[in-house]
């Protein structure tokens, strides 16, 4: 008699979820949102691998703004996980792992990737890149797209342009410039 209770127990829940998945046909299901402290991410967020991601993030810090967002270190302080934040943009941070083939720019000589950041005062802010130990690679200087910029390596390989927005120039007037620019 138990297993007749018990087969007729599993027909009512099989007849339950049939009745269910009728209900919701033609339905997306949707997940519940977990509570989160974090934002939702940028469509496209840099990833840097650093020797030394602390330090990093000190000088991110000390130049450009960078607002700390969060951290997760070992025991021994290698940042696994970092995201800083700088003009409302996040960057994500990690020291080299070269157990999983993540390495910085100065494993392989350099980085052929650059960060362009935008800010208030491209002068002074490359004069304090320069002063917390970026290689100055190019000065500011104004420009014909509009721009007053500059580009700087940090101490960990990474390159950055910089740049204030000083005019708006049409497309037609930039490639004008742009001619005018290349003729010897």
């Amino acid at each position: 008699m138990g297993k007749a209770k018990n087969a007729k127990a599993k027909a009512k829940k099989a007849k339950a979820k049939q009745a269910k998945a009728k209900k919701t046909k033609g339905r997306k299901a949707t997940a519940k949102k977990a509570k989160s402290t974090r934002t939702a991410p940028q469509a496209v967020t840099p990833y840097l691998a650093i020797r030394n991601a602390a330090a990093a993030i000190d000088f991110y810090r000390k130049v450009f703004d960078a607002k700390e967002m969060m951290r997760l270190a070992a025991p021994s302080g290698t940042i696994g996980h970092a995201e800083i934040e700088i003009g409302g943009a996040r960057i994500m941070i990690s020291d080299e792992h070269p157990e999983m083939d993540v390495r910085g720019p100065e494993a392989y000589g350099g980085s052929p990737v650059a960060i362009h950041l935008y800010l208030a005062d491209v002068d002074a802010v490359f004069a304090r890149a320069v002063a917390a130990g970026a290689k100055p690679v190019r000065p500011p200087a104004d420009q014909f797209y509009g721009d007053r910029a500059a580009t700087v390596i940090d101490p960990f390989g990474h390159c950055w342009f910089l740049a204030t927005h000083k005019e708006e120039v049409s497309a037609e007037e930039m490639a004008k410039r742009y001619a005018k620019m290349l003729k010897p």
